[in-house]
């Protein structure tokens, strides 16, 4: 992972609809060059601290995902947005099981299911709200001890525990790349993800297609590799006051 380049503060719509549309641009570029069909990468802005009135122009410009590491905060804004039914919530941080039940209240994507205890927890509630949920198992290419998520061997065993949860529908795997300017380090995370996904698929292990992978500083290499859906917030709504570490465990920057 490079250093994400922040886009300017966004404060008018026509603010975020102008970096939304350099994003996309920038998106159709890589999905060019790469030789992949336009409109195959999904983008997932991440408004981690962006306050729900902020979000409203964005949603006006375009945005109609948001992307949130914290649940609590993520709660809070669909609570507030209510009157946009448009949105879809996508929960992009480690979830403490305590904190399950909001996610199957309003959540339309968990993508950092690492464990059976979060699976279990998850299923429960979501019985209780009589609704199903996205996930994506969160798989740690980077192998650094800082950071959630499942070894990459670990992946065909928790999968196969996973097929008893009727509510949970596997749709992926997410991963978050090691922080560095070279860009092969951050190349090989996402190359290790890849892999993950054919081992998968060869064990016939059921329809694990997505890869989520690339944020704001890397996703046009996340995009070269195969990612189909990349988390941009900074390069959307601006530097945050917070450092990427204060959300991101192992993240340095």
């Amino acid at each position: 992972m490079t250093e994400s380049p922040a886009a300017r503060h966004a404060s008018t719509q026509a603010d975020f609809a102008a970096n939304l549309a350099s994003i996309r641009a920038r998106i159709a570029a890589a999905e060019a060059k790469a030789g992949r069909a336009a409109g195959s990468v999904r983008l997932l802005p991440v408004t981690k601290t962006v306050p729900a009135e902020r979000l409203r122009l964005a949603i006006a410009a375009g945005v109609h995902w948001l992307g949130e590491n914290k649940v609590q905060e993520a709660w809070e804004k669909s609570q507030a947005l209510a009157d946009l039914p448009q949105l879809k919530y996508s929960v992009i941080g480690h979830l403490q099981t305590n904190k399950a039940k909001y996610v199957a209240r309003f959540a339309d994507e968990f993508q950092a299911l690492d464990n059976l205890r979060q699976a279990q927890a998850l299923e429960r509630r979501l019985e209780i709200e009589d609704r199903t949920l996205e996930v994506f198992i969160q798989v740690n290419t980077s192998s650094e001890e800082s950071k959630f998520g499942l070894e990459p061997g670990q992946a065909p065993e928790f999968l196969r525990q996973l097929q008893g949860f009727e509510r949970l529908q596997v749709k992926g795997l997410m991963t978050l790349a090691v922080f560095s300017p070279q860009q092969e380090l951050v190349r090989a995370c996402f190359r290790k993800l890849v892999a993950v996904r054919e081992e998968l698929r060869q064990l016939n292990l059921g329809s694990v297609e997505e890869l989520s992978m690339g944020m704001s500083g890397d996703f046009e290499l996340a995009i070269a590799e195969g990612a189909t859906v990349v988390r941009v917030g900074q390069g959307l709504f601006g530097a945050r006051a917070l450092p990427d570490s204060h959300y991101w465990p192992g993240f340095a920057g």
